[in-house]
């Protein structure tokens, strides 16, 4: 059985962040648990119940994902393996593979242990997420004009540079700043910074810059929607190893479904019959 619809996979994550985002900003705003003016995203996301909430939809969007990357990674594989093209895109492909995983763990780690709770685990996982996922960005938008023009256009490779470009450029801005802003910080809660707290201005080039990251993050999966409409996934082949060497008490246990008869040291039983591959 073939899977044709994989470019729903990136497409749900450019509509599942974003909502997660806005949605916990919203709820953590009418209930009182952040100031409207310029929170980091994890700061609304830091008391329950939005916390919880954050915490589901990001785990459930960190899977898919991870399936969007294995993708991303078998699509240039294949694309390697089909056209003879230059090995430094197997080498570029191997890396933005283990980035991206890396990159999902740190952001499983910002969804489920809160700045509040655990401070060092938090900025550890922000740290995987933003830092490793600009590289992973940078990867991909070289691979882009490898894989050109067999899977993307020109402008599509310039697009993601750019947005390389800016990932760079705030996940930099947003490290210095915010180190700024806390340090001249002197207000009671950091969830609630005004201006008289101290900081303000680093504090809001510091959220600004990490809101730009992460829209930048989403718009850059997005990008991927075209080029998996080519792609098709098929169940894989699984096989059942049942091991007849046994002494007489094992064969008078074993399942009456095979055949006792049989003398072969080893029974294949192929489950799904569908195809090879796991990418086509």
């Amino acid at each position: 059985m073939a899977y044709e619809r994989v470019y729903l996979l990136p497409l749900a994550i450019f509509v599942i962040f974003p909502c997660t985002f806005l949605g916990t900003y919203i709820a953590a705003v009418l209930l009182g648990h952040v100031e409207p003016d310029f929170p980091y995203i994890s700061d609304a996301a830091t008391y329950s119940p939005e916390s919880c909430v954050f915490g589901q939809l990001m785990n459930g969007g960190t899977v898919l994902l991870v399936m969007v990357i294995y993708i991303r990674y078998r699509q240039i594989d294949e694309y390697y393996r089909s056209y003879a093209l230059t090995s430094a895109v197997i080498k570029h492909n191997k890396i933005a593979l283990w980035t991206g995983f890396l990159s999902c763990f740190g952001l499983s780690l910002v969804a489920n242990f809160q700045e509040t709770n655990v401070i060092i685990v938090h900025l550890t996982g922000a740290f995987l997420c933003f830092g490793l996922g600009t590289v992973y960005i940078w990867l991909q938008a070289i691979c882009s004009y490898y894989l050109h023009p067999l899977a993307n256009g020109i402008i599509m490779a310039h697009m993601r540079v750019v947005l390389a470009m800016v990932c760079t450029i705030f996940f930099i801005l947003l490290s210095i700043t915010g180190v700024i802003s806390h340090l001249e910080f002197h207000g009671k809660d950091p969830r609630k910074w005004y201006p008289e707290d101290g900081g303000w201005e680093m504090h809001v080039a510091s959220t600004v810059s990490e809101w730009i990251v992460a829209t930048s993050f989403c718009v850059f999966i997005l990008s991927f929607v075209q080029e998996f409409r080519t792609i098709n996934l098929e169940e894989p082949q699984i096989f059942l190893t049942l091991e007849r060497n046994r002494t007489s008490s094992d064969n008078s246990e074993a399942s009456p479904i095979i055949d006792q008869s049989s003398t072969a040291d080893e029974v294949n039983v192929i489950v799904s019959q569908e195809g090879g591959g796991i990418i086509t």
